[in-house]
């Protein structure tokens, strides 16, 4: 592998699994952080621009985290062009801008489409978002539009959904503390003085 193209590689793989993590509102910073890409084995042609890790792949950029038995990435002439993740399932993990809060997502397989910045996630999709959780046969998101969309179907069932419709958790908001009617101390002021 020669140089110019590891760096092309780096960049467009950090690029394409950051992006998983699109519907997360991402942590901002995470982009400016190295990848650092763990894998058995990869095989890379420059030829067809596609490139496979296989093995126990294992990726990291700041709070991004994927971890998938194999990952495809596909590069067209602008670079960026198409990733596939699969695994028994595939995960990521990354912390939300601004906040503490962590998504992750399951799936056995997820790709990321650069040119229309869409992200499928395909058979046993699951969504966690604090203690929000939707699962689905297929969970899309339209980075575009900001737009989700998820499906249910004989894919997705289980024992415990036998007709594998689509799945939704969501917590109420916290509500903020009552008002105890107590307000600020009064202090008598220095400037005024008492009248007899």
């Amino acid at each position: 592998m020669h140089l110019p193209h590891a760096n092309r590689l780096t960049s467009v793989t950090a690029a394409i699994l950051l992006a998983i993590a699109l519907p997360a509102m991402a942590e901002l910073a995470d982009r400016e952080k190295p990848v650092n890409l763990e894998s058995d084995t990869v095989d890379i042609n420059d030829l067809t621009k596609v490139s496979v890790y296989q093995g126990n792949v294992r990726l990291t950029q700041g709070s991004l985290l994927i971890i998938s038995d194999k990952l495809v990435v596909v590069q067209d002439d602008n670079g960026l062009s198409k990733s596939t993740a699969t695994g028994n399932p595939s995960y990521f993990k990354q912390k939300r801008e601004g906040t503490d809060e962590i998504v992750e997502g399951w799936a056995q397989r997820i790709e990321y489409n650069a040119r229309n910045e869409k992200v499928e996630m395909h058979t046993q999709a699951r969504i966690k978002r604090g203690q929000d959780e939707v699962r689905g046969n297929t969970i899309i998101y339209e980075g575009q539009t900001e737009s989700y969309r998820v499906i249910g179907g004989k894919d997705g069932a289980n024992e415990y959904n036998p007709k594998g419709r689509v799945r939704a958790v969501i917590q109420p908001k916290p509500k903020p503390a009552p008002n105890s009617g107590e307000g600020l101390p009064l202090k008598p002021s220095s400037g005024v003085k008492a009248i007899n």
